[in-house]
């Protein structure tokens, strides 16, 4: 039986955990652990300059003081003897599409199984109804997931359409889109009379054609994206070459 490692960014108490839980727990070993509160947004960042707790729930589950890399990092890195097959993170209230993922905790604790050495899978669910349909794509996919080789370095993004399980249209691999740029944060006063700033919502899609993530989820399919970790824009090196040396002959 696989031994799975499961985290999130919406906090060890969210529904979309406990979904994810639910539809894998019959046909694997899992292992639980996630930020005790709400981390989206979090992308990659570890917990650097105090001690992390890492504390056993009643439900099983384990809850940690920090983010969700931190939470892979402890799942995978010692803390238990035996490292897991595969690490899914999820399900997520609501999309990581197109730049999402950038920022994203939940494509952050995946990407951290993946740096460890783990296979990883990040899922979301593009509203925040059908749990189960995202669950039920999870099961799905972790049953095949053996007969999948990715390179190194990779993982997959998955999102899942807001809809009844009997709607969803099929599986589509996919690209990611972007969007436009940000938009201005949203002032407000505290009841002080302080200036504060809400970052606003996420803007307009800038590209989010047929082949996108974006295009997939509109059209009611599960949108898979194979990510790497590797930022490097290797088309560009020779051009970034001449501009250095024709800096260092001036």
């Amino acid at each position: 039986m696989r031994r799975l490692l499961l985290s999130n960014d919406d906090g060890v108490h969210a529904p979309g955990l406990r979904a994810l839980a639910r539809a894998l727990e019959s046909h694997t070993r899992l292992r639980v652990v996630a930020p005790d509160r709400d981390m989206s947004g979090a992308s990659n960042s570890l917990t650097l300059t105090r001690p992390l707790a890492l504390t056993a729930m009643d439900s099983g589950f384990y809850s940690v003081d920090g983010t969700p890399a931190d939470c892979v990092y402890l799942g995978v890195n010692g803390v238990w003897e035996e490292k897991p097959d595969l690490v899914i993170s999820g399900i997520n209230h609501g999309g990581n599409l197109g730049d999402d993922v950038l920022y994203s905790g939940t494509v952050a604790a995946a990407m951290e199984g993946r740096n460890l050495g783990m296979a990883a899978i990040a899922i979301s669910l593009c509203g925040q109804r059908h749990f189960e349909t995202a669950g039920r794509v999870a099961a799905s996919l972790v049953g095949a997931a053996e007969n999948l080789s990715l390179p190194p370095r990779s993982l997959l993004n998955v999102n899942v359409p807001d809809l009844p399980w009997s709607e969803i249209r099929g599986f589509r691999v996919t690209r990611l889109g972007y969007r436009g740029p940000a938009s201005q944060p949203i002032h407000v006063k505290d009841p002080r009379g302080r200036d504060r700033y809400w970052i606003a919502a996420v803007s307009e899609n800038a590209d989010d054609g047929p082949d996108t993530d974006f295009a997939a989820i509109e059209a009611g399919f599960v949108s898979i994206t194979p990510l790497q970790t590797d930022l490097t824009r290797h088309e560009t090196l020779n051009d970034v070459q001449g501009w250095l040396d024709g800096l260092s002959h001036a």
